[in-house]
């Protein structure tokens, strides 16, 4: 009976390599978008509404209706709905509650939200693979692949904590400009978009997301190095 031969060291060990650096470089990346998906939720929407130092609407819209109409600007980012979905909404006097360039920038949004989400779902699953496969190959490359991950999260998290920090104005037009048409994500203060998710809003998403992917990225420091303690 014939057998297959056996894979050739070196082959083995490039594919070991790659396995290990895709892990390590994807792994802030799903740790991210899910941080991101977890905010994305009415449950957050309430949180930022029911604080007492959120700031109010000057131009009249109450918390209750602010916690009416705005999970539908979130639901329309995660739903397969058109534009529509928006569009056909309306203030109680009768009038639009978003203009046209809000219903664009709002498409734009939901195009980049799926792409982002798409991304995390193929990587993920390929993710999981090279887990598998360093399981399999080496138990302790695996190890050593989520723990640089890990690392790497927490020391990308904390350079844009800074940045955030330093200069608020400077990450959220960069972040802007990274990912739309330019021009087409400015809004006047009286525009549905801003009273609904002033500057503060936008500002608290952002190091909650921090705060939660920091926060998996250590508990699986802690968890690796417990695991590796026992063993």
């Amino acid at each position: 009976m014939m057998t297959a031969a056996p894979a050739p060291e070196s082959t083995t060990s490039t594919s070991l390599r790659l396995a290990n650096i895709f892990l390590v470089v994807c792994f802030p990346v799903l740790l991210v978008l899910i941080s991101v998906r977890m905010i994305m939720t009415p449950g957050f929407l309430e949180f930022e509404y029911n604080r007492p130092d959120f700031p109010e609407d000057v131009y009249g819209l109450t918390r209750e209706q602010r916690l009416y109409y705005a999970p539908f600007a979130v639901e329309y980012l995660l739903n397969d709905a058109e534009i529509t979905y928006l569009g056909e909404l309306e203030f109680s006097d009768g009038t639009a509650l978003f203009n046209s360039r809000e219903l664009r920038h709002m498409r734009d949004v939901k195009t980049v939200t799926q792409i982002a989400f798409a991304v995390g779902v193929v990587t993920g699953l390929l993710a999981l693979a090279a887990a598998i496969y360093l399981r399999r190959r080496s138990r302790d490359m695996l190890r050593r692949s989520l723990m640089s991950g890990a690392l790497l999260t927490l020391g990308i998290v904390a350079a844009i904590i800074v940045v955030a920090l330093v200069n608020w104005d400077f990450f959220f037009t960069g972040f802007h400009k990274l990912f739309f048409e330019g021009g087409t994500w400015y809004f006047l203060y009286s525009d549905t978009l801003i009273r609904l998710f002033p500057e503060q809003f936008w500002f608290d998403a952002a190091l909650t997301i921090g705060a939660v992917t920091v926060a998996g990225a250590v508990t699986t420091l802690v968890a690796l190095l417990l695991a590796g303690r026992r063993h």
